[in-house]
């Protein structure tokens, strides 16, 4: 008798025990999960990021021959200060007070290239001063005149300091080959238009000829990036000024661990984007200001068939605490993203000029193709634009025909905590293939006052309006 008493305490024990376990089992189960913000990414990727070291030597460029007098040609000192700092183990070529007429200056791993307060660099614009190399022309990697600062293949790379670096680029030289009128172009004068140039290239890129096999160059009319670290890794540049770039201002391509940092680029030439990361992972812009010809920031991963080739997107860029004034966007994605772009994160920038036509802009076209996802901006405070606070055009064109097979796709655009003073002609303007519809547009805690149109859409879903206003009513959700 005991031991069945024994047995059923012992019974009661395990079923108490049992539905216990169950009771917390279900409690853990609805509980609720706790999510990271998207933000969180990108803080993840800031911390990826380090600054390039360097040991403590210096290489005074005059040490090698260079005179600051801005008449002597200080192309081979420049050389020969570089090489014998990356030789020894790297350390900072110095470039003192004065100014400085050179060629192109090719950097070498290891290498800070300082540019102390009250320097100049003023490069030549004479195109035979500049030797071929691999590059790059709107999105279309090509033998051409080598960049005015270009690092190939190297490690540990920087250019710094309070100087400046002027391209020296007007509508008396290199400006003139855009084939436009307002840049000095008049009938009867070369152009990147012509049918060897521009046209040439985008054909050869188009039948897979090899890279090595598209020699542009003397006798051609295809402009050079002004810096342009290809294929690098752990690049910065910090606090110098840029004028007058011949087209493209900061290029880095194929490259990772990238910063640029507290540069001023003024230059309102042809194609003068500010900064155009391509084909590039983990990069942080900030602190910048960018007055240009073009757009301020475009993220870029190739152009049509050349891009699908190397199939490298672009991803992590994050954009901190810049001010964009002058410029057809001022965080731009495209138009050359075949491979595509992820992670894109912009926070605590100024936007502000009747010149500049949008604040994020997406452009891409069935030539391009493309994935564009995971964009996610905060914190902007606009004064004025002239177009729209956000577009997305997935039927961009210029030059010729640019409609394909290769329908781009756009998803999960995010803008919070956004004050536009007058938005112009748009607050959203955004069309989308009926195939391949736009998809997650999110809006909270914007206020964009003295807009024309509060939004114009066709094809794009799942559109959400959290505590928006434009012109001082509040946007309820819609599908278009």
């Amino acid at each position: 008798m005991a031991q069945i008493k024994n047995s059923s305490k012992f019974t009661l024990v395990v079923v108490m025990l049992a539905l216990l376990f169950n009771s917390c089992s279900d409690k853990v189960k609805k509980s609720p999960v706790a999510r990271s913000s998207p933000w969180d990414k990108m803080d993840e990727i800031i911390n990826s990021i380090s600054e390039p070291q360097f040991p403590n030597k210096t290489f005074n460029v005059l040490d090698y021959g260079a005179v600051g007098d801005g008449k002597a040609d200080n192309t081979v000192a420049f050389k020969k200060a570089i090489t014998q700092c990356s030789d020894a183990g790297g350390g900072m070529v110095l470039v003192p007070k004065g100014t400085y007429a050179t060629g192109p200056i090719h950097l070498k791993s290891n290498v800070n290239f300082h540019l102390q307060e009250g320097s100049e660099l003023r490069f030549s614009t004479d195109p035979t001063a500049y030797p071929i190399v691999h590059t790059s022309f709107e999105g279309i990697e090509l033998m051409n005149y080598s960049p005015l600062i270009y690092a190939y293949q190297q490690k540990n790379i920087a250019v710094t300091g309070k100087g400046i670096l002027n391209g020296q680029a007007s509508e008396r030289n290199w400006w003139t080959w855009k084939g436009s009128e307002a840049y000095g172009w008049k009938v009867g004068m070369p152009s990147q238009l012509d049918s060897l140039n521009l046209p040439k290239l985008m054909e050869m890129a188009e039948n897979g000829v090899a890279v090595s096999e598209r020699i542009f160059g003397e006798g051609y009319f295809l402009r050079p990036n002004l810096f342009e670290p290809f294929e690098c890794s752990t690049v910065m540049m910090q606090g110098v000024t840029i004028k007058n770039a011949p087209f493209w201002v900061i290029h880095p391509i194929k490259s990772n661990r990238v910063i640029i940092d507290g540069v001023t680029v003024d230059s309102h030439g042809p194609n003068n984007d500010g900064c155009d990361p391509e084909y590039c992972k983990d990069v942080l812009i900030k602190n910048c200001t960018f007055n240009t010809g073009d757009d301020c920031i475009a993220i870029k991963s190739g152009r049509d068939a050349d891009g699908r080739r190397v199939g490298t997107k672009s991803e992590n860029i994050v954009v901190q605490n810049c001010r964009m004034i002058d410029g057809h966007g001022g965080v731009v994605m495209g138009s050359e993203i075949s491979a595509g772009v992820s992670n894109v994160f912009v926070e605590d920038c100024v936007m502000d000029s009747p010149n500049l036509e949008r604040v994020i802009r997406i452009k891409t076209n069935s030539r391009r193709g493309g994935l564009v996802e995971n964009v996610y901006v905060r914190n902007l405070e606009v004064g004025q634009v002239s177009e729209c606070v956000l577009k997305i055009n997935m039927f961009y064109g210029i030059y010729e025909n640019q409609t394909g097979k290769f329908i781009p796709e756009v998803r999960d655009i995010h803008l919070s905590n956004i004050k536009v003073k007058n938005g112009g002609q748009f607050g959203i303007l955004a069309k989308g293939y009926e195939a391949s519809p736009i998809n997650n547009i999110t809006l909270k805690d914007v206020t964009i006052d003295k807009v024309e149109t509060p939004y114009s859409m066709e094809n794009v879903t799942n559109v959400d309006f959290i505590n928006t206003r434009v012109n001082g009513d509040i946007l309820e959700d819609v599908d278009f």
